[in-house]
């Protein structure tokens, strides 16, 4: 019998500790993994990225985004009072709006935020189940996706194919 000492200083029986079947744990984890990839946000996600990455206007925007963007991070070094900050930002700007307009662009964005939010809640629950002292990373915290956010895409711009 394993023993634990108390604050007092009485020796109490300590809780039975079970071991961690790991294998059943993993196969459990890939599981998940698959029902999520299986889902419908998922298969919204990938229908509408391959939307996305076969419109040639929307990929040429997204090439003059990136390179935009580049232009905008360099003046972004210097501040606001590089000469051309403002200029490097309105063309962000622009440019983002025209990506907008495309509707295959905005169900991209739409389809990636509700599987990224699919995945957040799994993540919090799971979280949650082990200790409410676990920290989960917030979505909103990097911008919500989307163009202009970084997001994991390839394109550069966040979210566009």
């Amino acid at each position: 019998m394993a023993i634990t000492e108390e604050k007092a200083g009485s020796m109490l029986p300590a809780a039975p500790v079970e071991t961690v079947d790991m294998a059943g744990l993993l196969t459990a984890a890939y599981e998940l993994g698959d029902m999520i990839i299986n889902s419908a946000d998922a298969a919204d996600y990938e229908y509408w990225k391959n939307e996305v990455a076969g419109n040639q206007p929307v990929q040429e925007l997204v090439r003059q985004f990136a390179k935009a963007k580049e232009l905008f991070e360099e003046c972004q070094r210097f501040g606001r009072f590089h000469p051309d900050f403002h200029a490097a930002k309105d063309k962000v700007k622009e440019i983002e709006g025209q990506l907008a307009e495309y509707e295959c662009v905005r169900n991209f964005k739409a389809a990636e935020k509700a599987l990224d939010d699919l995945l957040y809640d799994v993540s919090h629950v799971i979280a949650r189940a082990v200790s409410e002292e676990i920290k989960v990373p917030a979505n909103e915290g990097k911008g919500g996706g989307g163009c202009g956010s970084g997001g994991s895409c390839g394109c550069g711009s966040g979210g566009c194919g």
